[in-house]
């Protein structure tokens, strides 16, 4: 159980505070509304290129990491397609080292000619080891170009190309950073052995003089139309082996399906117990491995399944293979114990996670960016209400052949 107070600064900043007795750490966590899904379909990957400059500097603080490191404290960032997330760890005497960080970073990021150019360097490096040079690395460029048309989950994070980091001009980078990077589209959340009212009092301190433009969250993101038709791919590459992915369209996060899906995607691949690996590893042998996952995007997403063929297996068993465990789910209810195993793992992994304050920090972000902060102690309570019959009654509704996009990866002989 997370407790935890709300506080809004007049900028629109939301403070999300939560105290823990029990760390003698501290976790700053600001979580900006600005992902993949926000950039311009003509300059993609800018919200992946600006985790890389936020780390350059600031006009007070020139290198980011050495007052962290002098505090004793750790940070970093991530970015996906609904939101990117910055966070430091440090002792709880040292916290106001990390409000003065990211406050200055908020609004004083000293975006240089030379910072960008050094950046579009490592992100267009990154772009060509992850992406190009890696077995199986163009994947999601490939994939989410099948299962997406208008909605701008229809590029990675990294982007839709890698010309559009490439050809990015100081002034677009600039506007990128004065509309999204702003109190008004940011949540701060902070886990420590701090009252709230200090978290409070600290976040107008560092954070209620900065200022947020006025279209700072005026957007709205083309809707997906529904799929009608199967679709496919098929590339030749130099891969270690032939596979086989399968992506279905899913709810998105807030809606009743996302949970079945989850509970799916464990029955199928929560371990080596679990079903794809016991009847097409173990069994049948068509797969040397085999993973079932869902996106869990704030749209609607994807269910994923996608498998490396043991040689001399064909795609075409592969795929028969795994659509037979997706026709089983559909016409047999999982049983008791399954069900109760992978509820087990869902809240084991709840409650162990309620340990760290950096988690908790991290997850009274994402569900205030969610709107809807009861979920932050109620899905527990949502997976164990699921039972078998919902199971095959959410397989029936997402594993259509007509919602499905496969891409088939040829070994090069």
């Amino acid at each position: 159980m997370i407790e935890y107070k709300e506080h809004s600064l007049p900028n629109g900043l939301t403070i999300l505070a939560n105290r823990d007795t029990t760390s003698r750490m501290a976790a700053v966590n600001i979580l900006y509304k600005v992902g993949a899904r926000n950039e311009n379909p003509e300059r993609t990957g800018f919200a992946h290129l600006f985790e890389h400059l936020m780390f350059r500097g600031t006009r007070h603080v020139p290198h980011f990491d050495i007052p962290v490191q002098q505090a004793c404290g750790e940070n970093n960032a991530f970015t996906n397609n609904d939101y990117t997330d910055y966070y430091i760890t440090l002792p709880k005497d040292n916290i106001e080292t990390a409000f003065w960080l990211e406050s200055d970073r908020m609004e004083g990021l000293d975006i240089t000619r030379k910072a960008l150019e050094t950046e579009k360097k490592v992100v267009i490096e990154e772009y060509n080891q992850r992406y190009l040079n890696q077995p199986y690395g163009d994947m999601w460029l490939l994939l989410r170009e099948m299962a997406y048309k208008t909605h701008p989950y229809r590029w990675p994070t990294i982007g839709l190309s890698i010309e559009h980091v490439a050809a990015a001009t100081l002034a677009e980078v600039k506007e990128f950073y004065r509309r999204w990077y702003n109190p008004a589209n940011a949540i701060l959340s902070v886990s420590a052995d701090i009252s709230e009212q200090q978290i409070f009092e600290m976040a107008g301190k560092w954070f209620g003089d900065l200022p947020s433009p006025a279209d700072a969250q005026t957007q709205e993101l083309p809707s997906e139309p529904p799929q009608t038709a199967p679709r496919r791919s098929e590339v030749v590459h130099a891969v270690p082996a032939s596979a086989v992915t399968i992506a279905f369209r899913m709810s998105g996060r807030m809606d009743r399906q996302f949970y079945g899906c989850d509970v799916m995607s464990d029955l199928l691949a929560g371990g080596t117990s679990a079903r794809l690996y016991q009847r097409l590893v173990k069994e049948r042998q068509l797969f040397s491995a085999i993973n079932a996952y869902i996106t869990g995007d704030i749209d609607p997403g994807l269910f994923v399944v996608t498998g490396h063929l043991h040689p001399g297996i064909t795609p075409e068993q592969g795929e028969r293979g795994i659509w037979d465990e997706l026709e089983r789910l559909q016409n047999e209810p999982a049983s008791e114990y399954e069900l109760e195993k992978v509820k087990n793992k869902f809240e084991a992994g709840v409650i162990f996670g309620e340990l760290n304050v950096m988690n908790k920090a991290m997850n009274m972000a994402f569900y205030r960016m969610l709107g809807d902060m009861s979920l932050l102690n109620g899905e527990v309570a949502i997976f164990r209400s699921i039972g078998a019959e919902e199971i095959v009654r959410t397989a029936r509704e997402v594993f259509v052949p007509e919602r499905s996009s496969t891409l088939i990866y040829i070994a090069e002989e």
